[in-house]
């Protein structure tokens, strides 16, 4: 049986390469809003970051996103980051990784 090839995308906190799955996408559109990406299909420029409520945080520390995407990004969006980090790290404890 042939294995399947696992999407690798990197970590713009930590600069780590993981698979696609352990990571939240992050994404700014044409207009130049920066939402999260849950489903990972919202047409945009994309930005990784690790499900770990401790890289969200630094993130929201040396705003990270602000600087990637060239923009100033309101606060309740890394707030939203982390919240969303904290579930997705709690689904990942119960189901395993999917």
């Amino acid at each position: 049986m042939k294995k399947k090839k696992i999407p690798m995308r990197k970590d713009i906190v930590t600069g780590e390469m993981m698979p696609k799955r352990q990571l939240i996408r992050v994404v700014k559109n044409k207009e130049g809003e920066v939402s999260l990406d849950p489903t990972g299909k919202k047409p945009g420029r994309g930005a990784y970051v690790g499900i770990d409520v401790a890289i969200a945080k630094k993130a929201k520390q040396n705003k990270t996103f602000d600087k990637v995407f060239g923009v100033t990004i309101d606060p309740s969006l890394y707030d939203e980051l982390i919240q969303f980090a904290d579930h997705q790290a709690a689904r990942q404890k119960l189901f395993g990784n999917e």
